[in-house]
């Protein structure tokens, strides 16, 4: 019998090179499995990062001179651009005593609007390594970022299985805006505090979330929505305190805790009240990017008009609210338990009310990472969760060419990110 048919009649077949090679990456890569979560998670983190790097280097080639340096800069300097500029003054010489002002006495853009955690540790790694501010700034966002994609694997195991927890990670990673948790900004350490706190919260430990909360409303502008969101917390758990209990000691932390947010939503004002002795410091600061004063909601009617026109434009910010209430609604969001849902919608709600929507807005909805946790509920399907992360890869290109850049490559116009 030839070999041919002694094969064919045992029912194998000699493996194929395609065979052979899967099954070398699959003993290559077996140690990886059989890794720690957190190693999961950094090397997760660490490749999403290194594919945003390229991305930046490569823009950066193609950049055109701008305010923060000549043509085709290196990374670090790329990367220290818009408001990593305004942290660098801050870093230097700290916070202006006075708000400049205009003839008119509307106030000027100022280091008001921007935190103080980020130049502050910042300080502490140039103190400790000499670097400058680009290295200093950078170094602390990205292990911030790093220490963020831990905190949120761990938020998204209180819900979900560990691969699935992992998918949603990836997404948070290679969302088209993840490349700003790399950049000095203080985005990273946002999502670090606030994953943080969301995490304890959901776990009742509110003496825990304390410190993050402060952290959390020194780094970003999240005190009002997290507030809201210990708010109906708590009074969840004294509604249903007859079948989940409510001890006391938990209502006093619980209580304190909401004390503790609810201060923190307005301390930056106060202290920027306190050093300039100007009540109105930190809205006019904000506001004088704009132009205009604050409004409630107004902003979102106003650009509706510019464009859709006097008729439907006004239509545009309900049919918004109404869309996003749809899918806060969904099933793969009811998933993320009660706080998640609640922060997601407070922190929209809290857009809305006082975002001037333009481009920095796609920035501006990082901190609703816990809906990637949601879009990896959607499917299972490996297809669906790799094309996800790939389209998301391929949308960090668009951000950084269109909005990074100071004069984007395809119209000359520069928006700040």
């Amino acid at each position: 019998m030839s070999a041919a048919r002694s094969v064919q009649a045992t029912g194998t077949s000699e493996p194929t090179l395609n065979d052979r090679l899967f099954a070398a990456l699959s003993r290559f890569l077996a140690p990886v499995g059989r890794a720690p979560w957190w190693l999961h998670v950094t090397l997760l983190y660490a490749g999403a990062r290194f594919v945003s790097f390229v991305i930046f280097t490569a823009a950066g080639w193609q950049a055109e001179a701008s305010p923060w340096g000549g043509q085709r800069p290196g990374y670090l300097e790329f990367i220290n651009r818009w408001d990593a500029g305004w942290y660098e003054k801050i870093f230097n010489h700290g916070y202006p005593d006075s708000i400049p002002r205009n003839p008119d006495g509307s106030a000027q853009p100022n280091e008001w609007a921007f935190y103080p955690v980020l130049p502050v540790l910042a300080r502490g790694v140039h103190a400790v390594t000499g670097l400058g501010w680009a290295a200093s700034g950078a170094l602390v966002a990205t292990l911030a970022g790093f220490g963020a994609a831990l905190v949120i694997y761990k938020l998204f195991r209180n819900f979900a299985p560990a691969a699935t927890a992992l998918w949603g990670v990836a997404f948070f990673a290679t969302f088209p805006v993840s490349p700003v948790l790399q950049v000095p900004y203080a985005e990273s350490l946002g999502m670090l505090f606030l994953a943080g706190a969301l995490h304890l919260l959901i776990r009742r430990n509110y003496w825990g979330a304390m410190p993050l909360v402060i952290l959390l409303c020194l780094s970003r502008p999240a005190g009002v929505p997290f507030a809201a969101v210990v708010l109906l917390h708590l009074f969840l758990r004294w509604r249903n305190r007859d079948s989940s209990p409510f001890p006391r000691r938990d209502m006093l932390s619980g209580g304190l805790l909401l004390l503790v947010s609810v201060f923190m939503a307005v301390a930056w004002m106060l202290v920027a009240w306190w050093v300039t002795g100007d009540r109105s410091t930190y809205t006019d600061t904000e506001t004088s990017w704009r132009g205009t004063e604050l409004v409630l909601f107004k902003p979102w009617f106003d650009v509706g008009i510019e464009l859709a026109g006097p008729f439907w434009g006004p239509l545009l910010p309900v049919l918004l609210v109404g869309l996003a209430g749809l899918y806060l609604n969904s099933r793969a969001v009811r998933r993320l338990g009660p706080e998640l849902q609640m922060w997601c919608g407070m922190y929209l709600l809290y857009l809305l009310a006082v975002l001037h929507p333009q481009s920095s807005t796609f920035r501006m909805l990082l901190p609703l990472f816990p809906l990637a946790l949601a879009a990896a509920f959607i499917s299972p399907s490996r297809a669906y969760r790799w094309t996800v992360v790939l389209m998301f890869s391929l949308l960090q290109i668009v951000w950084i060419v269109w909005l990074w850049q100071y004069a984007a490559i395809d119209t000359g116009v520069g928006w700040p990110p």
